[in-house]
């Protein structure tokens, strides 16, 4: 079985090597035979496809099979191992994610492939140069990574088994949905270096690539947010993101993709930032690679990291080659990225659009400069110096609020120039609406002037209000346009106006998203937590709830040892629930894990964690979390999700109402005789 891997893995080297080969020769030298050459390039893409997807299906076949032989098996399985995250074994160690990774990247191609062409010389360019790509990961599989490794000695009877922080139902999916995400930004980078090496004339690349970057975007969304929700759910610290460096790196290609998703309608609609756009997609497919390097280097430490490796070399080096690569062509072709008009006016649309991607390049600096400052800092002093959270918030926080009144602004504004008297007109009932919700805090008890966590969030919620009234406003003005003209109700007319232009309403959509989770976000400045030893019958108190601990077992299964309390929640003075906060010793790994109880409603969540017995008392030990609207954010995470599916959606065709046709009165017979 091991044998059957490691040759598909050196096949598909073999066919990706292939297509990047033949694809460059038949590029550089059109003529007679370069179209054949050109196709046997694609096919052999295709190919490519099918073996890295054999080596997978092996690789899981010998995590369900219980093959110990196979070393990366051996270290991330075990025979008791619940079948879906033996499934999920492919993913969850080094060797492992890389083959995912690959496999990802062939499915991506293999999509492109078949669906064109190599007669059209810019999907030929994108085809090799995802080659190119993809020849990285496979050096890396045979060469520094092997996941069909074999161990030394005798076949063991068991496996370590699966790292327990990853025995979460949310950790099958997350990771998929990350990867789909990084590897996919791949597809716009090849693209827009392919029309940059040939000069591609006009914004065809973009026109392309708009679908390929909002699905990637959309996964790389999901998957960021399916990894705070696995952290509040699984690490048990009563938080959801904690700055921390790997995190971090999946935010870093998030904002800067974000920010080509809203620049890229300056280029469309103005021919302008060319330059900008070109480098903003290379940064972004830049900074998903080296996100994948700070997991798999060492360089930093993290919860989510995998173990140290020599392989961050591999990576320093590719990230050489794609700049270096990304410059020469840039600097030889440069003069065909100029932009066709210039910003005429600061209150335009233009504008907002450039302060937008501004603001987001300030976070994503910030995000990185941050995440690096220990490895710089031991550079230059010789010592580590980490920075925390309040770092990251310092700068990022009052960025995001910008970013939030540039959400609000942007819609009211015209392409090329607004008149001032118009965004008064527009704005108006949006900020009497976001000034009457401030005051409604103010009433119900928020006092922004005693600490600035206080006034971020009451600002964070006025901003919010502000944008949603915007986005309902627009919404409300063109539904009565068309209801002025078709005479159905407003409702339809709304629906009927997004069918129209997808990608604006289903922007405005994802903005909608936006706030909902800036208003969970809102609420960490009110987090409340305690902790408190508990014996049979003991009371914990936290802001309106009383917790009763009733009683504390153990349990044994096959996979993991587990001990709980079990704890009844009174508000008012009546039981409305009964919550199990649990911890758990998995045998195969012999680590911990918790499992953490939360009862959400749109209010708060009421979130336990056992941490333990006290040995000397016998007695669990509870820490007790409420934090206000953390189901806002998940909502808005769905929210985007419905934004996004919409602004890929083709525009429907404008129904057209034909005008009634004039009836004349005929004239009496014999008039004008």
């Amino acid at each position: 079985m091991p044998q059957i891997g490691s040759f598909a893995l050196l096949l598909a080297l073999c066919l990706s090597a292939y297509s990047f080969v033949a694809g460059i020769l038949a590029l550089a030298f059109p003529g007679r035979g370069s179209e054949r050459l050109g196709e046997t390039a694609r096919r052999a893409g295709i190919a490519s496809f099918a073996v890295v997807f054999l080596a997978a299906l092996v690789l899981v076949v010998a995590a369900f099979t219980d093959d110990f032989s196979i070393a990366y098996i051996f270290h991330h399985s075990n025979r008791d191992l619940p079948a879906p995250y033996k499934f999920a074994t492919l993913w969850s160690g080094q060797e492992g994610s890389l083959l995912f990774w690959s496999l990802l990247l062939a499915a991506y191609g293999l999509v492109l492939r078949l669906r064109h062409k190599t007669d059209n010389r810019l999907f030929a360019y994108a085809s090799m140069i995802i080659a190119a790509v993809q020849v990285f990961f496979l050096l890396l599989l045979n060469f520094a990574a092997h996941p069909f490794a074999i161990m030394q000695g005798s076949r063991p009877a068991d496996g370590s088994g699966l790292n327990p922080l990853l025995q979460y139902p949310e950790m099958v999916i997350h990771p998929p949905m990350l990867y789909l995400g990084y590897v996919g930004f791949t597809v716009p980078f090849a693209f827009a270096l392919g029309a940059l090496i040939m000069k591609y004339p006009g914004e065809k690349w973009i026109h392309i690539t708009r679908r390929w970057t909002m699905i990637t975007w959309g996964f790389l969304t999901c998957g960021v947010f399916l990894g705070a929700h696995w952290a509040y759910s699984v690490l048990g610290w009563g938080g959801y993101w904690g700055w921390d460096p790997v995190e971090n790196a999946s935010l870093m290609p998030w904002l800067t993709g974000t920010a080509f998703l809203h620049s890229v309608m300056m280029q469309e609609k103005r021919g302008m930032l060319k330059t900008w756009n070109m480098w903003l997609i290379f940064s972004t497919f830049m900074l998903s690679i080296f996100g994948t390097f700070l997991t798999r280097s060492g360089v930093v430490s993290s919860v989510h990291a995998f173990a140290q490796s020599s392989i961050g070399t591999w990576f320093v080096i590719f990230l050489a080659v794609i700049f270096a690569a990304c410059l020469a062509f840039y600097i030889k072709n440069r003069s065909h990225l100029r932009s066709e008009h210039k910003l005429e006016s600061l209150v335009s649309r233009e504008s907002s659009f450039l302060f937008n991607n501004l603001l987001l390049l300030v976070a994503c600096f910030t995000v990185l400069w941050g995440t690096l400052f220990p490895v710089l800092s031991e550079w230059v002093q010789g010592n580590k110096v980490t920075v925390g959270p309040p770092f990251f918030n310092r700068v990022n926080v009052p960025v995001a609020l910008l970013l939030l009144l540039l959400t609000a602004v942007g819609p009211l504004l015209a392409w090329r120039k607004t008149s001032i008297e118009s965004l008064k007109r527009n704005f108006l009932w949006p900020a009497l609406g976001a000034f009457a919700a401030g005051v409604l805090l103010i009433s119900f008890g928020i006092r922004p002037w005693r600490d600035v966590s206080y006034l971020y969030s009451l600002m964070t919620i006025m901003l919010s209000v502000l944008v949603g009234l915007t986005v309902i406003s627009e919404f409300v003005r063109g539904g009565r346009v068309i209801a002025r003209h078709t005479g159905q109700n407003l409702l339809a007319s709304m629906v009927q106006l997004g069918h129209r232009n997808t990608r604006r309403y289903g922007g405005y959509i994802v903005h909608f998203g936006v706030i909902v989770i800036m208003i969970g976000f809102a609420g960490a400045a009110f987090n409340q937590d305690k902790e408190q030893e508990m014996g049979y019958g003991e009371k914990l108190n936290i802001a309106t709830y009383t917790l009763v601990c009733r009683s504390y077992t153990q349990d044994d299964n096959p996979n993991y040892e587990s001990e709980w309390a079990v704890m009844d929640v009174f508000k008012g003075g009546k039981q409305i629930a009964t919550m199990n906060p649990e911890r758990r010793f998995y045998k195969a790994s012999q680590q911990m894990a918790t499992m953490v109880a939360n009862r959400s409603t749109l209010k708060e969540d009421l979130y336990l964690v056992y941490e333990g017995l006290n040995q000397d008392t016998g007695r669990p030990i509870i820490k007790a979390h409420l934090n206000p609207l953390v189901l806002w954010i998940w909502i808005g995470v769905w929210i985007m999700i419905v934004g996004t599916i919409v602004a890929l959606l083709p525009n429907a065709v404008p129904v057209r109402v034909p005008a009634p046709a004039r009836i004349h009165a005929a004239a009496p017979v014999g008039a004008g005789d």
